[in-house]
């Protein structure tokens, strides 16, 4: 076989290799079977902890709608979601995390816990209740109500990209 027949070969059979195989891609990490899948249903996220900060109620509800809209093509509707996500916001609180040699604390964390309800009505062996927490520390000479803001929008980043994961999210 001649040195070009051979070259001719090779490229042929890379060809036809790189042709059979199929790569799918998701940049989203949804991974969703939009065949059967094509709506979901928010039910509102009300505050149900001891210690509130009114603005958060609306901030997470927007916030995790969003992710949805935004990362997937489900259908938002009022009621009868192939997916249902509920719940509560059942704890916003802080506390001391440490204290300086002069005995005072020197950082303050923030927590905030959302209870989550899942219903996949295409497949309820992914149906859950769970508790998804995120965390954060301020410096305690400042006050919280200058950091309060970017604080909590932190946490509910986090908890809204727990919950986007754990329920649409192949990790």
């Amino acid at each position: 076989m001649s040195k070009s027949r051979a070259v001719i070969a090779i490229v042929l059979v890379s060809v036809l290799s790189l042709a059979s195989c199929s790569v799918s891609y998701r940049f989203n990490g949804a991974s969703i079977d939009y065949n059967t899948t094509k709506t979901i249903q928010f039910s509102d996220f009300p505050l149900r902890s001891a210690y509130v900060w009114a603005p958060m109620h609306s901030m997470f509800n927007n916030q995790l709608q969003d992710i949805y809209a935004k990362q997937t093509r489900l259908r938002q509707v009022k009621r009868n979601g192939d997916l249902q996500l509920s719940g509560e916001i059942v704890d916003y609180s802080q506390f001391n995390k440490s204290v300086s040699a002069s005995g005072y604390s020197s950082q303050v964390q923030l927590k905030m816990t959302v209870n989550v309800r899942f219903v996949n009505n295409k497949k309820h062996s992914q149906d859950f209740e769970r508790k998804f927490t995120a965390t954060t520390e301020y410096d305690s000479s400042q006050q919280l109500q200058a950091v309060q803001e970017t604080l909590v929008q932190q946490m509910i980043d986090d908890i809204v990209d727990q919950i986007y994961n754990a329920t649409v999210a192949d990790w």
